[in-house]
């Protein structure tokens, strides 16, 4: 499968993002048609070359052309339904404007806590302004451009100290950067230089985009993207964005299990029906005797890994167990679609399974027997037909 693995170690921000996504994409001209979609007026756009200890990665700059009197340059304060609105009007693609929004949205709400203000009165300041829009927008258009199967990302870095913001002197990591790791899964730590090295705009693309935080893992690496911040530091301020095959992995199937002996089967039964509602692949119950020969049962959920937390949390809600173990495995899946068969009884629903070169037909139980209810007919005697009408299908 397709992979993009974002190398954080020196940070990351919105035109760092943007340039590295460039060099992969390779085609200038493309974005840059693709962005001039948004409608948008009042800037430039430069992306030229620039070396970083001796690196040389694509900068990426944001020219706004109207300025004040004094020379700075103005700011719109656009609220999150401004933004939208401008996505939404925009002649880009429908998925491109959803993934554009949803990070938006990640910087929204950790404006809003950080402010204590609904999230409709939060105003971006820099996150509103054209250049933030750019950077967002930009990186949803190449990223549907590449279309990887998987991103991933190392551990993201940031530095220490104080920087200069809309809100005067902050921290870093600044507030908004804070909250919006808070509010993910992303991997992060301090390191050893005296500036920002996480924007809120980086923290919010890293924190949408990538599924999984670890090392490089194993790829055949096809290009490298290398997008070049603005400042010059100790360390070389890149962004490296490798792309490439990586053969893909069954470590996404997880396997729950909790040992239950003091609740009740009603509960036990409306907790699996919540879990099923939710994701999981798979519950059932084996029963087991626990401490003190106490009558019990082992619940096992199986899921998908993105899925397991939320599952998780179904889990302590719904029942009385304190503790969960879980184990991730491989497993081997048939390919598989669902089809329909027409019967003089009405058209039953069906998988169509192959395996090395053999079909098979399994109708669907839930489908069988509300047409053996409505037309009074045998269950096995439908079970008979679909195998019959299953065989001209294959």
């Amino acid at each position: 499968m397709k992979v993009l693995y974002f190398d954080c170690s020196s940070g990351i921000s919105g035109n760092m993002v943007l340039g590295a996504l460039l060099e992969i994409v390779g085609d200038e001209t493309y974005f840059r048609k693709e962005i001039e979609k948004l409608h948008v007026k009042g800037y430039a756009l430069e992306i030229t070359k620039k070396v970083k200890n001796g690196i040389t990665g694509t900068h990426v700059d944001v020219i706004l052309q109207h300025e004040h009197q004094d020379g700075h340059h103005h700011h719109e304060h656009r609220n999150l339904e401004d933004v939208y609105q401008i996505i939404d009007s925009s002649a880009i693609e429908e998925k491109t404007k959803a993934l554009a929004k949803r990070i938006f949205l990640r910087v929204a709400e950790a404006e809003s806590k950080v402010h204590n203000k609904p999230l409709q009165e939060v105003h971006f300041h820099e996150v509103g302004a054209i250049d933030s829009i750019i950077d967002i927008v930009g990186t949803a258009i190449l990223l549907q451009k590449i279309q990887p199967d998987k991103i991933m990302a190392s551990v993201v870095h940031d530095g220490y100290g104080f920087i200069e913001c809309a809100h005067g002197t902050m921290s870093v990591p600044v507030p908004a950067t804070s909250e919006i790791f808070a509010h993910s899964q992303v991997k992060w730590k301090q390191i050893d230089i005296d500036t920002e090295l996480v924007t809120p705009t980086g923290a919010a693309i890293i924190s949408e985009v990538a599924t999984e935080f670890t090392t490089l893992p194993a790829m055949v690496t096809e290009t490298i993207g290398w997008g070049a911040g603005t400042k010059d530091l100790k360390i070389p301020n890149l962004l490296k964005v490798y792309y490439g095959e990586m053969e893909e992995q069954n470590e996404n199937f997880v396997v729950m299990e909790t040992n239950i002996d003091d609740c009740s089967g009603e509960i036990l039964g409306y907790c699996q029906e919540k879990l099923f509602q939710n994701g999981a692949l798979d519950v059932f119950y084996t029963p087991i005797f626990m401490k003190k020969n106490r009558p019990a049962y082992r619940m096992t959920v199986a899921c998908k890994k993105e899925d397991m937390y939320k599952l998780q949390w179904i889990l302590f809600e719904e029942t009385t167990t304190i503790g969960i173990r879980y184990r991730f495995e491989n497993r081997t899946e048939l390919g598989r679609e669902m089809i329909d068969i027409d019967t003089e009884y009405g058209t039953i629903k069906a998988k169509k399974v192959s395996n090395n070169g053999k079909i098979y037909i399994y109708p669907e139980y839930e489908s069988l027997k509300q047409i053996a209810d409505e037309k009074g007919i045998a269950l096995k005697e439908l079970y008979r037909i679909c195998n019959l009408k299953g065989a001209n299908n294959i």
